[in-house]
């Protein structure tokens, strides 16, 4: 086997896109690191052109004087697909470092949830299951920022995208097969999305858990949230750098708003009781304890009908039934039609969510709104979800639906 040899340079990269401008698709991949930054540090990318002898290269965007123009490029070329697995967080570097999305846009995990392969498949299971190889794992924990890369390192990192050739057509060959490339179109459409990679610091809260529901904690929780996310984003560095999560509950508790009550605190480190995040952590108290009454937060679940307990929790339960049993039946990941919350929201009354329209509407959203209606109920017999209409006169609706 030859040496294999990065690309470190603007001219061969250029050199490589042209090829890919002229493929039907290109296959794509990246490493990095996030250990240390609050954005994610792209270390190496993996492409690979169509075919068994099609070009399988690594490209090094920390090579000094790389341009990675040639490769955005590429991206803007509507005529090659950009195959990716589980694109989430590799269209999340380049949107933030480029501000675009590679289009068009294919990703294998949504396309095998699709196509039966069950809830977010992972690649090893794809290049087993499809394209009847394994994989060498004994890289997977490299740090991808260290040069040079070992040959090992390398390999590993090429085998992400040349398996991914074989899977990349078998789904779609599948899913031209099935019918269904406008449902994976759909689901792609929120993965390129700007909306979807927003980080709104004002939001940052609703990720913390918290035990207490008082609105004048929440209040804190929400101000030192805010503080703690901007102050991570304007430096790069991890949000638990600034202060971790159980820090910040201790101080939504205590409520410190002068250096001597910071002083006190239990968990949080000595460097941070002093200069710009100690003020941030005091005038982030301050905020929230000046709020009116009016002003201030609510648990972000709500507590509405939709949730645990009651009769909408119990509606919500038969949707999860009824989910399951339809998923199955048309060979579709349950998470890919509706998730969990949009089961509560609809079990709540809420009717504008994705669940119910377009393909969801018709594997599952139609029905979904009959059970909540009273109209039809839920039967299980041998392993079997049947769906049964109500009312005179009493029938069972097109036969059953496979359940476990």
């Amino acid at each position: 086997m030859a040496a294999i040899t990065p690309i470190t340079d603007t001219d061969r990269l250029a050199r490589l896109c042209a090829e890919g401008r002229a493929a039907p698709y290109v296959t794509l991949d990246t490493e990095f690191l996030r250990e240390r930054t609050y954005w994610s540090r792209l270390c190496l990318v993996q492409m690979a052109l169509p075919g068994a002898e099609g070009a399988a290269v690594l490209i090094d965007p920390l090579a000094a004087g790389l341009s990675l123009e040639p490769l955005y490029d590429l991206f803007r070329h509507r005529d090659t697909v950009k195959v990716f697995h589980a694109a989430r967080q590799d269209l999340e570097i380049f949107f933030h470092d480029a501000g675009l999305f590679p289009e068009p846009l294919f990703d294998t995990q949504v396309a095998a949830m699709v196509c039966g392969f069950g809830e977010q498949a992972g690649y090893e299971t794809l290049v087993r299951r499809i394209a009847r190889a394994s994989l060498d794992k004994t890289s997977r924990f490299t740090d991808w920022s260290q040069r040079p890369l070992s040959e090992a390192q390398m390999t590993y990192a090429l085998a992400d995208v040349t398996h991914l050739r074989r899977i990349y057509e078998h789904l779609a060959a599948d899913l031209d097969r099935r019918g269904r490339r406008d449902w994976v179109e759909d689901e792609l459409a929120g993965l390129t999305d700007p909306a979807t990679y927003a980080t709104d610091p004002d939001r940052a809260w609703e990720r913390v858990r918290t035990r207490s529901g008082s609105p004048r904690f929440l209040a804190v929780v929400r101000e030192l949230a805010a503080f703690r996310e901007r102050h991570a984003q304007a430096r790069d560095i991890p949000r638990s750098r600034v202060f971790k999560d159980e820090v910040l509950l201790e101080l939504a508790s205590t409520r410190p708003v002068t250096v001597e009550d910071l002083g006190r605190s239990r968990l949080l480190q000595r460097e941070a009781r002093r200069g710009e995040i100690a003020e941030g952590i005091m005038a982030a108290v301050r905020a929230a304890l000046a709020l009116p009454a009016e002003a201030l937060p609510s648990a972000p679940d709500g507590g509405g009908a939709g949730g645990a307990n009651g009769a909408g929790g119990a509606l919500a339960d038969l949707l999860r039934v009824l989910l399951k049993a339809k998923a199955e039946a048309a060979g579709v990941a349950p998470r890919l039609i509706a998730s969990s919350a949009e089961l509560d929201a609809i079990a709540a009354g809420e009717r504008d969510t994705t669940a119910l329209r377009g393909w969801r509407g018709e594997v599952f959203g139609a029905e979904a709104l009959r059970l909540c209606a009273g109209e039809v109920a839920l039967s299980a017999a041998g392993g079997s979800v049947r769906v049964v209409a109500l009312g005179p006169p009493a029938a069972a609706t097109g036969g059953g639906v496979s359940g476990g």
